[in-house]
């Protein structure tokens, strides 16, 4: 279902799933930021595993559509326990974000949080022109270029990592509620790892969110993506509140060139 329309906001999601909105296009002064990573079609399935069990699966999508007058990618995260699992945890959590395409960052994003007893909506739109985000409980300023924690992880997607020193980190801003928070994603190394999707060179970032993570309530998140322009996610480790969830990619689709991180002979 989709997620609750802030106060003010004119954009809508119609039946393709693309994002609508009829305000004025936005001028074309906003920063431009080349992206080799990904592009609309791109489709990953992960299993989610705990405790020796896989409880669930997880899905990141991605579509293109065009969001005042601008070039955009909707991204879109689901996570759906297994129905075995239901009645123990049931999870039903879906994140979208509205990413322009040239500027690597969001213009609108929102939150669908069922898990266990635990519900949550929040909805937020972000004028990167005039530095306003607009949601459920009002109008608050923003730094240019704020991300939401799921367009960070995206943006952090089209970073050169060659030169990177471990520890190393990229600063960036994530909006949540009614704020924004320092994000930094720490370079952690690289190391080969095997899931059934294959086997892959890795690159380790570990985002260092302080509020409105990808889960109810999150400790720290490693994230493993292919050593080379895709950046493809391949493994996401984090905590929970009932202990530590691996959840690792099962399938992959419509990417944005070749990946030369897999290791064919492995």
């Amino acid at each position: 279902s989709p997620a609750q329309q802030s106060p003010g906001s004119k954009s809508s999601t119609g039946a393709s799933g693309n994002a609508t909105d009829d305000r004025a296009p936005v001028p074309d002064t906003l920063r431009k930021i080349v992206n080799t990573a990904y592009a609309g079609g791109e489709f990953l399935k992960f299993d989610v595993n705990w405790s020796f069990m896989t409880v669930g699966d997880a899905y990141l999508t991605v579509t293109d559509t065009t969001y005042r007058g601008r070039k955009c990618n909707i991204v879109t995260f689901r996570l759906e326990s297994k129905p075995f699992f239901d009645m123990f945890y049931k999870v039903r959590d879906r994140y979208r974000t509205i990413i322009d395409a040239e500027g690597m960052f969001p213009w609108r994003f929102e939150q669908e949080v069922r898990e266990g007893g635990f519900s949550r909506d929040f909805a937020a739109d972000f004028d990167q022109v005039a530095g306003v985000a607009t949601t459920t409980g009002g109008k608050y300023p923003i730094p240019r270029y704020v991300q939401d924690i799921m367009s960070a992880f995206y943006y952090a997607r089209t970073v050169d990592y060659a030169k990177f020193k471990v520890g190393q980190r990229i600063e960036l801003q994530n909006f949540y509620k009614d704020s924004a928070y320092p994000l930094g994603v720490k370079y952690k190394g690289r190391q080969r790892i095997e899931v059934d999707a294959g086997t892959f060179d890795c690159i380790i970032v570990e985002p260092l969110v302080t509020e409105g993570g990808l889960f109810k309530s999150s400790g720290r998140i490693l994230l493993w993506i292919t050593d080379d322009d895709r950046k493809m996610p391949v493994r996401v480790k984090t905590e929970i509140p009932i202990g530590s969830v691996e959840s690792d990619l099962t399938e992959y689709r419509g990417l944005n060139g070749p990946l030369r991180a897999r290791r064919e002979d492995d």
